[in-house]
Formats: structure tokens, sequence, C-alpha cells
């Protein structure tokens, strides 16, 4: 089974990977490959992030590797939180507050809409690849699910009545940003 290394230290976001990939690949995280130092997101947009990431790896480290930056941009809030969405409530991450601050600053909005954009930044063979997935939606009026992690108990995608943590990983793992942003990175490393 061939390795890729992903500049992340979110479990959840490694397995829901290597899942997406269907066996094809296992997934190293920064842990595996003894990478402990948190590798400050300082760009201005996803873009940026994900090869800051995917960049430092490689320099420092010598793997080839993808990284990827995810924001969740609202309409009714000028696509906030996009580039700021983990720490949309201060930096602790902390994904209740960000889910409470998000549902209260859409009291009062009439429009409800929103997406999840993913971007793969791909640094391999001397060469780096961004590569996109979305996942268009709204914002439900309060949390539904225990499933999934983040802002999935208020996420509803569309085609759907449910939220991401309602519909479960099996469902998640076809239609959401990430799995359209993998499925572009599959087509990449097999072009």
């Amino acid at each position: 089974m061939k390795v890729l290394v992903f500049a992340t230290n979110n479990p959840h976001k490694a397995r829901e990977v290597e899942q997406m990939l269907g066996g094809k690949y296992h997934i190293k995280t920064l842990k595996d490959i003894g990478c402990m130092e948190d590798i400050e997101e300082t760009e201005d947009t996803l873009e940026g992030n994900a090869l800051l990431k995917a960049r430092y790896v490689k320099e420092h480290y010598g793997f080839d590797c993808f990284s990827e930056d995810t924001g969740l941009e609202v309409e009714a809030l000028a696509g906030a939180p996009g580039v700021h969405t983990a720490r949309y409530a201060g930096a602790s991450r902390d994904p209740q507050a960000n889910n409470n601050l998000l549902l209260h600053n859409l009291e009062n909005k009439a429009s409800r809409r929103a997406q999840f954009r993913t971007i793969i930044a791909l640094v391999k063979d001397g060469k780096e690849t961004l590569l996109e997935g979305i996942c268009t939606g709204q914002i439900a009026t309060a949390p539904h699910g225990t499933g999934g992690f983040g802002y999935d108990p208020i996420f509803i995608p569309d085609g759907y009545t449910e939220t991401f943590a309602e519909l479960g990983e099996g469902i998640k793992n076809q239609i959401s940003h990430r799995a359209r942003a993998i499925s572009a990175l599959l087509v990449h490393l097999h072009a």
C-alpha cells in the first residue's frame, strides 16, 4: 500500500481521508513523521495556508505530502468565518463555541446559505498542485446529531434535510467538500 503524508494533527481528518481513499493509500500524519511543532496558519487564504503547511513538511522533513485547509463560508456573513473557521470563537478552537457564535451571528439573517470549501495543496516530485472541493448547503437553526466534528451538527448539505452530524460518516464521506477535494487528489495522483 502506498503511503501519503498528510500535514495534519487532526485524527478525525486523517481517518476520514484514509476512508475516502478506499484503501489505496496509508495516511501518515505529522505525528507519524515526528513533526511535533504546530505549523501556524498565518496566510489570509485557504490556498495560502494549505501551501504553507505542505511546503513546511517538505522543507523540514523531506517528505512529499499534501495538506488541506477548509473554510466554512456563510453568505450572510460576507464569507465568514472563511479562513478563520477553526478559530472563529477564539484561539482555543472549541467546536461548540464556534457553532454557538455562528448561530448567534445568523439570528437575524434571512439567508442561511453556506458552503464548505476545501483546498488541498500537494507537494510531490518538486511540483505544487492546488485542488478544490466544495459542498453547498445551509446552516441549521440549532445543532442536530452526534456524529462528525466541527460544524457538522449545524451544516445541512444541499439535497438533504439532515446535518452532516446526523447523516453519518458513510454519506458525509461521499458528498462532503473534503470528499470532493480528495477525489480530485486521487484523479491527479493517477493522471
